[in-house]
């Protein structure tokens, strides 16, 4: 559970109260006069607004010096009025550039100079070591844990432009290999237009079963236009210009898991290859789609699995298929999923979204991995958007 920050400052505050009023009754034993009523407003003026600290550091720091330096002056001993300061001290490096957290570093010392120099049978040169070396050290903490947050904020910054890219780039292949699904498509059109026209008079029952071809692939190839359309937008709003060349070869089908699986045996992952219910066409985007997946999770067995055997299952059910990879490994896949790293996991879900299918990615309660990929049959199906899980 967290905790805001405000929530934190006052507990820091209501602490720092407690303790100098608990010190502020041994200030007769130190040889200091004892707390009356103003002692005990100046240490809460002194320890109160550190509660807001965070908000508005600078006047803060100045509230508290003051009431310190009133606290010094009327003759309380100092260092019952320390604490506040102190923490104002690192709390201005922490949040402001040295230009302004340097002096405020200096009033402190200051402060604490002129409580030695007031004071009777103070040893000067001890005052002065510890105004400078207690200063010092406390801005030089603020100003470490600044750069922290900075360079904690560059780095965010840094994986979140790294994902942009990453999810731009793949949507690019993406967008190119579904040109090349809507070319495939419209070649299957060309040529049965051609078969109608030539047999038209001659043959009306094959005329007829070309159009209905021609009627079922136009349909299937417009609705792989709006998704490569729908890929190409959301490109133009992340990113600019994204080179490369489109593939040559034909795009790969469920027909070819079984040559990949064959590779990954060879690359030395024992993997199976396990296919349910009966095999039926299925629209090439989605065969795509379901390749891809399956052709990164072994990828990942490959590289982040070492020794472990993989299973590939495809199971064709009524409205949709299903693939998943399991594999019972263990290490480097949980780590990637778990700090959302990896291009080919951002690609899954992409794929995943664009099909309205559901994905999941992650590690099984008994041990190992998996990668589960429910898609719709149908080139038509709505999008039901990206429900990938860690």
């Amino acid at each position: 559970m967290r905790i805001r920050p405000l929530a934190v400052d006052a507990l820091i505050a209501v602490a720092l109260t407690t303790v100098a009023v608990l010190l502020g009754d041994e200030s007769v034993k130190q040889g200091w006069i004892a707390l009356d009523p103003l002692g005990y407003a100046l240490v809460a003026l002194i320890c109160v607004p550190v509660a807001v600290r965070s908000k508005a550091p600078l006047a803060v720091l100045l509230v508290v010096h003051l009431a310190w330096f009133v606290y010094v002056t009327v003759g309380y001993w100092p260092v019952v009025g320390s604490f506040g300061p102190m923490l104002t001290v690192y709390t201005v490096a922490s949040l402001r550039p040295p230009r302004v957290s340097l002096p405020c570093t200096a009033l402190m010392a200051a402060v604490w100079i002129y409580a030695g120099v007031i004071s009777e049978d103070a040893s000067m040169p001890s005052v002065i070591g510890q105004a400078a070396g207690f200063s010092l050290v406390l801005w030089r903490f603020g100003y470490v844990a600044r750069r922290s947050i900075e360079l904690a904020r560059q780095l965010k910054r840094e994986q979140d432009e790294r994902a942009r890219r990453e999810v731009a780039e793949e949507r690019g292949r993406i967008a190119r290999e579904l040109h090349d699904v809507v070319a495939h498509h419209m070649s299957v059109i060309s040529v049965q237009a051609g078969l109608a026209t030539f047999v038209f008079g001659s043959d009306p029952t094959t005329a007829r079963a070309a159009l209905g071809t021609i009627s079922g692939t136009s349909g299937e190839a417009l609705e792989e236009l709006r998704r490569m359309l729908r890929v190409l937008r959301a490109e133009d709003g992340e990113r600019g210009e994204h080179g490369g060349d489109a593939p040559e070869a034909p795009m790969p089908g469920l027909a070819r898991l079984d040559e990949m699986v064959e590779r990954v045996r060879t690359g030395g992952v024992p993997v199976e290859l396990r296919v349910t219910g009966t095999p039926r066409p299925v629209a090439p985007g989605v065969e795509l789609c379901a390749y891809r997946v399956v052709q990164e999770a072994l990828t990942n067995v490959l590289k982040h699995a070492h020794g472990a055997a993989a299973t590939v299952e495809l199971a064709y059910k009524r409205g949709y298929i299903e693939v998943s990879v399991t594999n019972d490994g263990e290490g480097v896949i949980q780590d990637r999923v778990r700090t959302g790293s990896g291009h080919g996991l951002i690609g899954m879900r992409e794929r995943a979204k664009l099909y309205g299918g559901a994905i999941s990615i992650g590690p099984l309660s008994e041990g190992g991995f998996a990668v589960r990929l429910t898609l719709p049959t149908s080139a038509r199906a709505a999008a039901r958007g990206d429900d990938a899980t860690q």
